[in-house]
């Protein structure tokens, strides 16, 4: 049987198709199904579920192979049903949202929804061998039973306290596998607990029946496998109930993510298992299933693969198929997106087998004979192209009558790319004045608001630093203004995002903010959510306010500061100038004294006049011949200076 809805759940689902591997069904990263021929490695159909991206795949699992009589989605084609007996048809799909989508590969399409069952979101399917029977595990706890003739629930029950990762249903249709941490064994009868396993410490995350034997013959086993554990635990189903303990242990490099195996119907038949780990290798087994073995048991073959470069790098297993051929098996590898399928025959007798394939060529030559369901639209002559932009508004292109004349020429070539309408868009015309005689350009403001506008739809960097580097403050006015009305809260978002980035950008951004807030307010105001939308861009306006207004009061301390400093400063240049200008007194009529140099204090000047006028009232009444009795050098000047007065006078 092909790996369960509970091994895909780990990673990204990717399931084989059971008995004849024709197809290869995966649910890659973009939330479609992807359904693969193996036979002619391509891509068979395509399918995109409603809610792809709020509901994604989270496991797949193949129906049985019956015949076309056997349910409701036949009776349209009873014609058919020899051809259709014994192939596969029908695919169930769990999703996060709670519903399990079915798709008939013979139909491509959609063959019913079932939903209502539960309130979380499916982790893991598995179909019914026999009874057009589902059974579906969540993370409410849940097991429900579904039958598919009527679409609706059969039954539902809690199966653990904890979310339901992992469901097998036995070969007979009589016992039910559930995980979560602890394996529980439901009789689907009662819908009662038969046995409980209990050995994982994590969540487990594959289930699986190793043998067809009945479970009161001792020969029933099954596989189990958790997350972040590198072991594979065998448990054995005992009569006498004796079974706590698992009785096989199979060790990997990882946790496992995909398993195959051939099952035993004796015990003189070995069980083939085939294990694909997180880590991208391939551990194969051969084990016969006879009572406990003590010792772990090691892989008899690992098969890893790797690229032709000079330095080798690994290329990840995404899942392996045991065919009827011991030696063959059919390896998927790659990516999700564009697997490539490849039937290889392996040397067992080797214990580790590298293989080399050139991934790019394998890729290239299976991208050439896709099946696709785009198809390019031809354009003929008559055809026009019409460039996106505002209504009444022309964007500018190059040589117009150039284009016509190649179009006439090639008349049947296809329609041009993305990238080459771009290029024949001339998004630089508005900003420079070379081209300008060239082309015969509309409002430079029309140009930038298509361009703004087709920046913020595609997130086109390029564009938008374009034109948000403009500094002019008309072009920016009028660019706003003719802006429509669902592209301003986009423009508000980039400009908040910008405005968080260095302070040069942050001034050039505050000009369009200006600009939208003053055009576009009545517009803002009348939304309802604008708290939310515009959050970011109110606390970091607030945030840079708080801190201004501190920067402005320590602006004003440092200013007041260094004024009173510059203050001091000239007053001690002005208190030395006045030192040397105003102590100095000079007599224009006394000679003598600017020879003797006695330059004396104001205070000992004004003495000397003092004494001065005291000498000459007593010079009359004294004799000329006294001596001064203070021997002081200044009187005894003046008295000759009155004597010599006296002489000149005589002689005259």
């Amino acid at each position: 049987m092909a790996a369960d809805g509970g091994s895909s759940s780990v990673q990204l689902p990717c399931v084989f198709s059971p008995k004849s591997r024709q197809y290869l069904a995966v649910c890659a990263q973009d939330g479609r199904l992807r359904i693969w021929n193996t036979d002619s490695k391509t891509l068979h159909q395509e399918y995109v579920p409603s809610a792809h991206l709020s509901a994604t795949c989270t496991c797949i699992s193949w129906g049985p192979c019956r015949a076309a009589k056997e349910g409701p989605q036949r009776k349209k084609r009873k014609s058919e049903a020899a051809q259709v007996e014994g192939k596969v048809d029908l695919l169930a799909m769990g999703t996060a949202a709670g519903t399990v989508l079915i798709y008939s590969t013979v139909k491509g399409a959609l063959h019913c929804t079932l939903d209502g069952g539960h309130s979380g979101g499916v982790n893991c399917v598995h179909w019914h061998p026999e009874d057009s029977l589902l059974y579906s595990g969540s993370d409410d706890t849940n097991i429900v039973e579904w039958d598919l003739q009527t679409g609706k629930t059969r039954s539902k029950w809690k199966a653990d306290r904890a979310a339901v990762t992992s469901l097998c249903v036995s070969p007979d249709g009589k016992l039910l596998l559930s995980a979560g941490r602890i394996i529980k064994m439901w009789d689907l009868d009662t819908k009662e607990v038969y046995r409980k396993f209990t050995g994982h410490s994590m969540v487990v995350t594959t289930l699986c029946f190793a043998t067809t034997r009945p479970p009161d013959s001792n020969g029933l086993y099954f596989l189990s496998g958790a997350a972040h554990d590198r072991l594979l635990s065998v448990w054995q189903v005992r009569e006498d109930g004796k079974d706590k303990n698992s009785v096989v242990s199979f060790t990997l490099t990882d946790e496992p993510q995909h398993i195959d195996l051939v099952t035993s119907s004796s015990k003189e038949e070995a069980v083939r298992l085939a294990v694909v780990c997180k880590d991208g290798q391939l551990h194969l087994f051969e084990h016969f299933l006879n009572g406990p073995c003590k010792k772990p048991l090691s892989p008899s073959c690992t098969v890893q693969m790797s690229d032709t470069k000079e330095s080798p790098m690994p290329i990840p297993l995404l899942a392996a198929a045991l065919d009827a051929d011991p030696r063959s098996v059919t390896l998927a590898y790659g990516s999700h997106l564009q697997p490539v399928m490849e039937r290889v025959e392996i040397n067992t007798a080797e214990r580790h087998v590298c293989l080399t394939r050139d991934i790019k060529t394998s890729l290239s030559i299976s991208m050439e004979t896709t099946v696709s369901k785009v198809k390019t639209p031809l354009v003929n002559a008559k055809s026009k192209v019409l460039v996106p932009g505002l209504p009444g508004h022309q964007a500018p292109l190059k040589g117009g009558s150039q284009g016509k004349e190649k179009r006439k020429k090639d008349a049947n070539t296809k329609e041009m790319s993305i990238a080459e309408r771009l290029g024949e868009i001339d998004l630089s015309a508005v900003s420079s004045q070379k081209r300008a005689a060239k082309v015969e350009a509309s409002l430079q403001t029309d140009n930038f608001a298509v361009l703004l506008v087709q920046g913020l739809e595609s997130n086109d960097a390029e564009i938008l630093n374009k034109v948000l580097q403009t500094r002019k403050e008309i072009l920016i006015k009028t660019t706003v203004a003719r802006l429509p009305l669902p592209a301003v809260l986009p423009l508000v978002e980039e400009l908040t995002k910008r405005l968080q980035g260095h302070p040069f950008m942050a001034i050039q951004m505050l000009r369009w903010l200006k600009a939208v807030l003053t055009h576009h307010t009545s517009y803002l105001a009348s939304l309802p959510d604008l708290v939310t939308q515009l959050g970011v861009l109110y606390h970091m306006i607030e945030s840079r306010v708080k801190m201004f207004h501190k920067l402005t009061k320590l602006h004003g301390k440092l200013h007041l500061l260094m004024t009173q400093v510059a203050t001091n400063d000239s007053s001690n240049v002005l208190s030395d100038v006045d030192h040397t200008a105003k102590l100095v007194y000079e007599e224009e009529s006394s000679d003598e004294d600017e020879a003797s140099g006695d330059e004396a204090l104001p205070d000992d000047e004004s003495d000397h006049w003092e004494e001065e006028e005291a000498m000459e009232e007593d010079g009359e009444e004294r004799d000329d011949e006294d001596e001064n009795p203070d021997g002081r050098t200044e009187p005894k000047a003046n008295g000759d200076e009155d004597m010599e007065h006296e002489n000149e006078s005589e002689e005259e």
